[in-house]
Formats: C-alpha cells, structure tokens, sequence
C-alpha cells in the first residue's frame, strides 16, 4: 500500500509508492531537504516556460520552409517562363500548378521527412541530412513520374524549383540555428541538466559541456555516490544534490530539463531501465553517455546478438579506397589553391623580405605519419635564429602547456611576422608540403621531436594519418587549449576522420582564422 499521501511528492516514485530502501527513510527524507537547500537557487522558473522557446522555433522554421518553397517556384517560373509567358500551353499550366502547389507540397514532405521532431533540431547534422535526403527524394519521384507516365510536368520548372526550394530551406535553417546557438551562449533558452556518475567522469562531463555552450545544456548540479550527506557538499563547483537512488527524486524537484548519465556500476542495465520508467512522468530527457567516448555515430550500430542489442563499433579506417580519395583530393585542391593565391603569395614573400633580414621561408623538422620526420615549410615569422632561443623560453615564458612551448607577447616575432601569424598566413607555404605527399589539408598539426616524446598512449594515435594544414585543433581555439583538451580532439579526429568530416572542418576554418582566437 502507498504510504505517500501529504508529503513532498519528489518523494514518491512514479505509481504513487514510497521507495525503497534508505531513500524513502525520514532520516534520508532530511538529509535530502538539506541537499537540495544548497542548490534551491538554481531551480528554474518551471520546465514550461523554459521550453515554451520551441514552439515558437519550429513555426519559425516551418513558415520560412514555405517562404523557400514560395520563393524558389516563383523564380523557376519567371526564369523558365518570363512575366510575359502566355496562359495557354501544356508546359506553362503544368508549371502554373506546381508553383501554386508547391509550397503546400514542400512543408508536407517537410513533415513527413520529420525535419521539425526536436531530437533532430537545435545540434548536429541529422537536422540537414533530412531536408536533402527529402529534395533528393521529391526530385527523383517528379523525374519518375513523368518518365514512366510520359507526362509533361515542366520539367525545367521542376528540377530548377525542387533544388532551389531545398537550398535556400537548409540555408535558413542553418542561420536559425546559428542565432540559436549565440542566444545560448548568452544563456538564454538552456536546458537544466543534472550529471548523474562517479566524480572523475562529472569533471570531465562538466568540462565538456561548458566547452560547447551553443549546446544549450546548463549543469545545475550532480548526483553522485554518497553525494547527499552534507547539505552544503559541492564538487567542482557544482551542488551535489543526491546519491544515485535519488535521481528521479531530483528531477522532479528541481524540474530538470535533462539528466546526463555516465556509466557506473550503481546504473547497471536494470537501474537504467527502471530509472528511464521513473523519468516517463516528468519531461525530462535520458542522455546515456557511452563507456567508449569520442566515437561518432557513423562508426557505431545497434546489432541483435544472440536475442541481445549490442553496440557494434567498427573500426577507423586507415586504409583502402577512402584514403586514396582523401590524397587526391588533398593534392587537387591544394594544387588549385596554389594557383589561386600565387599574388598572395608572391606579396607576402616580398613583405618579409624587405621588412627583416634573413631567408622567406622557414623549414623546420617535424613528425609526421608513422614517426616519420619531414621539413614544414611556412614563411619566416621570427627574426633568425629565434630557434635556439626555445630551450630558454620554453623554462622562463612558456603560456602554452607542459608539453607545448606558445608565448603570446614573442618577443621573437617581427611585425609583419604577428599579421602572418594572427591570420595563419604564414602556413600557405604548406600547400606545397600537401602536393609533395608529407602533410594533409586536414589533420592533426605537426610536432616537434621534443613533443612527439612526451605523448602518452593515447596521443601516438595522431601518427596514424598525415598531420594537417588545418584540423579539429585549429577551428576549437589552438594554443588556448590545454594539452589534454588538444589530446582528446586529434584521437577524436583520427579515430573518426571521413571527407565529409574534413569538409566541415575546412568550411569552419575561415572563420576560425577570421577570429585568430588562439593565434599567437
């Protein structure tokens, strides 16, 4: 029988019972009043009007998919048809319909491509990947459709108007998403997250989270073992509102908007099963964080084993056709690019020639694939022989890390040299590392010796794939990040890297060098 009656709902499980065990105990009772006492001013206005935001997003985003499809049929039919075009004609009445019906067409294939479910929306790629896959479908389906009926549906209307009607829908979802991401940022429509887990994964879960802002999720607090002995308890920073019995308990107390939970052995397939059951009744969101991190989703699947859903991880791929493709296309692009910025490039050299005595360039040994040494080029940015000058500098001025030697005030560099290296301009002379086969566009950044010796087990995975001209390092803030911090995003990249990855880093690298944040 349910002896919940009058008291603290948070205290009851979702059917209405007491819990069991210690947590439902008048001594728990108040050491978790205390617990909570020490975080009661972080609870939000009421997950509602926190989530009211969403709503207004995905109208937002629906009304500007038929502003797209609107835009892109009239434009297909003015360019096919002219302003002038006469009413009669099979051609112009067929394209007359499909631009009246096509902004009625386009939301529904929106709707039905499910580009407005909020698991798909605010973060990561899904979002896109679903507004082309439904433009590549309604585009084969007209193209069929009047192949086997043979019928005349304007067909220069039609492939002009579909694929225009998806990019400029991708292209406002992707500033809407941007806007949102800076709204967060400023830390507005966040989402109250506790971190459920041992001590040393909520640091690292917590650093994490407060690295990627535009996330939206804002730590509150966390649940730990034993954590709710002391109503003033805190670990790193944050409150520790409960022991892992109670977080269903915090939840509803709290209305939190989302609970993190990292492998542990207090959660074990049945705990999280039932606590899952327990968060049904309220609106928060279950996020599992894998025993195995920094893995990307292409690279792992649910599999039935034997009756079970295992998680299947497939290997990175460091050879075989996929690696082919990436060095010729590393090779023709930087051979363009060569071509494109040669006046560039010819000014530059003449600019650090006339300024500061000494050679235009500056090659330095580096460690490249496989341990194997090979000589960087970039344009000379220091006065000579400010090589030696490391050993000394490196003991009395490093502001890099322990491993990494970065000072931001070098008293070493020249000053056409600081406007090469505040725009990364003195690393074009590396496309010519990339035609000779040494480096890739995109990848880890090349080492030094004296580095190279100091990685751990983890960091000798960056010499598996050619370092870079650019990588996840460059467009995730450089020398400002902390050894650890660059650790974990090259084995990131190197275990993940595909082309459409380094299309993304490539495209994000201009405003990375634009800003020059962590350039020095």
């Amino acid at each position: 029988m349910s002896t919940t009656t009058d008291h603290d709902p948070a205290s009851a499980t979702v059917d209405g019972t007491a819990p069991a065990g210690p947590v439902g105990s008048p001594h728990a009772q108040s050491r978790r009043r205390l617990s909570w006492a020490a975080a009661s001013r972080l609870r939000g206005s009421g997950t509602d009007s926190r989530r009211a935001w969403r709503a207004s997003y995905r109208r937002r985003i629906a009304l500007w998919d038929v502003v797209a499809a609107v835009v892109a049929s009239g434009f297909s039919y003015w360019v096919h048809f002219g302003a002038d075009a006469p009413l009669e004609g099979a051609p112009q009445s067929a394209a007359r319909v499909l631009a009246l019906a096509m902004p009625a067409v386009w939301l529904l294939l929106m709707v039905a491509a499910r580009t407005y479910e909020e698991r798909f929306l605010w973060i990561g790629p899904e979002e896109f990947r679903r507004v082309a896959r439904a433009t590549l479908v309604l585009l084969a389906g007209a193209a069929f459709v009047s192949w086997a009926f043979k019928a005349d549906l304007a067909r220069g209307f039609t492939m002009t108007a579909i694929p225009l009607a998806g990019l400029l829908t991708l292209a406002a979802r992707w500033a809407h998403r941007k806007a949102l991401h800076r709204s967060r940022v400023a830390g507005r429509h966040v989402q109250t997250t506790i971190i459920v887990g041992h001590r040393s994964g909520v640091a690292h879960l917590r650093a994490q989270i407060d690295r990627e802002a535009h996330h939206g999720y804002r730590v509150i607090g966390c649940v730990v073992p034993g954590g709710d002995v002391d109503g003033d308890a805190a670990f790193d920073g944050l409150p520790v509102l409960g022991d892992m019995t109670q977080v269903a308990e915090v939840v509803r107390h709290y209305e939190v908007d989302t609970v993190a939970v990292l492998p542990s052995p207090e959660l074990d397939g049945p705990e999280l099963r039932r606590l899952g059951w327990q968060l049904e009744a309220t609106k928060a969101e279950l996020l599992l964080a894998p025993a195995v991190t920094e893995i990307v989703g292409t690279r792992v699947a649910i599999r039935p084993v034997s009756g079970l859903p295992l998680l299947h991880m497939d290997s990175p791929e460091f050879s075989g056709p996929r690696r082919w493709a990436k060095s010729a296309f590393d090779r023709t692009v930087a051979g363009l690019l060569v071509l494109m910025t040669a006046p560039a490039l010819l000014a530059i050299a003449i600019a650090v020639k006339v300024t500061s005595p000494g050679p235009v360039f500056y090659r330095h040994q580096r460690i490249g694939m496989d341990g194997e040494p090979f000589e960087v080029l970039k344009f000379r940015s220091m006065r000579p022989g400010s090589d030696r000058e490391v050993d000394e500098l490196f003991a009395t001025s490093n502001e890099g890390n322990d491993v990494q030697f970065k000072m931001k005030a070098d008293p070493r560099i020249t000053g056409v040299g600081a406007v090469l290296r505040r725009y990364s301009l003195d690393e074009l002379p590396q496309l010519f590392n990339v035609l000779g086969g040494s480096m890739s566009l995109v990848g880890p950044r090349p080492h030094v010796t004296r580095e190279v010796e100091a990685y751990g087990v983890d960091m000798r995975r960056r010499l598996l794939v050619k370092p870079g001209i650019t990588g996840l390092w460059q467009i995730s803030g450089r020398s400002d990040l902390s050894w650890d911090e660059s650790v974990r995003i090259d084995v990131r990249y190197v275990e993940n890297w595909s082309l459409s990855f380094d299309f993304m880093i490539l495209a994000k690298t201009f405003g990375a060098v634009v800003r020059g944040s962590g350039a020095y």
